[in-house]
């Protein structure tokens, strides 16, 4: 392999002479061969625009060289229409707070604004990493706003699939309205009410959660770039801040703004805890819906069998016929996922120390895991399951009619404690509630059947 050489302040190292990274990068591949996991393109892409962004506002600023800042700004669309990706090595787990990461931008765009300019890669003199593409900046303030961009550009694809998935239920609700079936406290019999009720209970409590994950966006907005090292903007222009601000919000497309302290915004990790946390809300919840729809579907002889899945697979590789909810026990790993990441997110935020968090790199990681697996995952258990799943209305109405809880609904007429009674000897007989008052002759059949209307049972009313 053809080899270029390169020096820094501990050296010199051989790099390959077609990479377009440098020698900072080759050290961190070297020093970090740790999982084989590099950066998610949206952190690639958002250090990208903070590149260009920052060559722009010097520019206009008069502090860099406007052709410097032109080939550094050709650099970085060519890379955001997709070339040169594979030359982004950083392993996830680096060293603390990214400066790897950015490093790795830095060379990449430095030699890509190298070739702009005709100029051999490794030619610094020209187009330096770190005086030119990282001029008024610091790993420290680019690495917590490429986080809160990535999150921002992440949420973008996530949040349509959440609403998607409401509005599936939604129809379900409408689908299922008139299906009564038994409903189930503690797992055992209780008063009945309509599947649709439950699809509707399930559409609102995602509906919540899309409100609670979109509202992150607001404290992700508020970036904390050209607070540099420390957060007192050492080496900036006074009104970079706010130009470069200006900026990112015209590249992006998202309404973002200065953070009113920059200290704050490099030393807290608030606005990744929040998202995180959120999206561990919802995948508490989604597991508890999977979890109910899986139950109902049990079967299809010995379980519940309320509902039918469509069968994506065969479900047994020895016992024939056998068909599995498979797209429900995805969605449950994937909620286990995103819990398990929450705590990872949770510990390196807490970790932080005096003025930066240094566990940056695995807080984005995490955080960006969690929403590609939740956004994919969502959208075929959505498409693939709950879409279109059918009820089994006979077998639904039988369980209402059996469920000794519509004594529920004599309360008002003959008492809890006579209603209890009823209760014990239809369970002790195996017969059903109404056999029961009819054999005791507690009210004739017209009153009999006006009370325990199963419909009238799941709307308000005595």
């Amino acid at each position: 392999m053809k080899t270029r050489k390169e020096k820094d302040s501990l050296g010199e190292l051989q790099i390959p002479e077609d990479a377009y990274y440098g020698i900072q990068t080759q050290r961190a591949v070297e020093n970090f061969p740790i999982s084989g996991l590099k950066a998610h393109f949206s952190l690639v892409e958002s250090f990208v625009i903070i590149k260009k962004a920052a060559a722009l506002t010097s520019a206009s600023l008069r502090l860099l060289d406007k052709k410097l800042a032109v080939a550094i700004e050709k650099a970085s669309c060519e890379l955001l229409s997709g070339r040169h990706r594979e030359h982004f090595v950083i392993d996830v787990y680096q060293a603390g707070a990214g400066t790897s990461q950015n490093m790795n931008t830095n060379e990449v765009i430095a030699n890509g604004a190298l070739e702009i300019l005709g100029r051999k890669r490794g030619d610094y003199k020209v187009v330096n990493p770190n005086d030119h593409v990282n001029m008024a900046q610091s790993t420290n303030d680019t690495f917590p706003t490429a986080m809160r961009i990535s999150s921002l550009m992440m949420l973008k694809g996530l949040l349509p699939v959440i609403r998607q998935f409401e509005e599936t239920l939604n129809r379900k609700a409408k689908e299922f309205a008139k299906v009564i079936k038994s409903g189930r406290t503690h797992l055992q019999d209780a008063a009945p009410i309509t599947l649709g009720q439950e699809f509707s209970g399930y559409a609102e409590i995602v509906r919540k959660h899309w409100e609670l994950i979109a509202s992150t966006e607001n404290h992700l907005s508020e970036l904390g770039i050209g607070g540099t090292a420390v957060g007192t903007g050492l080496n900036t222009h006074v009104n970079y801040r706010k130009l470069i601000v200006k900026n990112l919000s015209k590249l992006t497309g998202f309404r973002l703004k200065p953070a009113r302290n920059y200290f704050e915004a490099m030393q807290s990790m608030l606005p990744f805890t929040e998202l995180s946390s959120a999206l561990k809300n919802f995948a508490a919840d989604l597991t508890k819906i999977t979890n109910d729809i899986r139950l109902m579907s049990s079967g299809p002889t010995t379980g519940f069998a309320e509902i039918i899945l469509p069968a994506v697979q065969p479900g047994s590789s020895i016992m024939p016929g056998k068909v599995n909810p498979s797209m429900a026990e995805m969605m449950n790993m994937v909620c286990f996922q995103v819990m398990g990441n929450d705590l990872t997110v949770t510990l390196a935020s807490q970790a932080g120390q005096l003025e930066l968090n240094v566990m940056m790199p695995v807080i984005i990681y995490n955080i960006i895991a969690s929403i590609e697996i939740l956004k994919n995952g969502l959208n075929v258990f959505d498409k693939k399951c709950v879409a279109g799943i059918k009820a089994d209305v006979k077998k639904c109405r039988e369980y209402a009619e059996k469920s000794i809880s519509i004594v529920t609904a004599l309360n008002p007429i003959i008492g809890y404690a006579k209603a209890a009674e009823i209760a014990k000897e239809a369970v002790k007989t195996g017969r059903s509630i109404m056999d029961v008052i009819r054999e005791k002759k507690i009210m004739d059949e017209k009153k009999l059947n006006k009370v325990l209307n199963l419909m009238k049972l799941t709307e308000p009313g005595l």
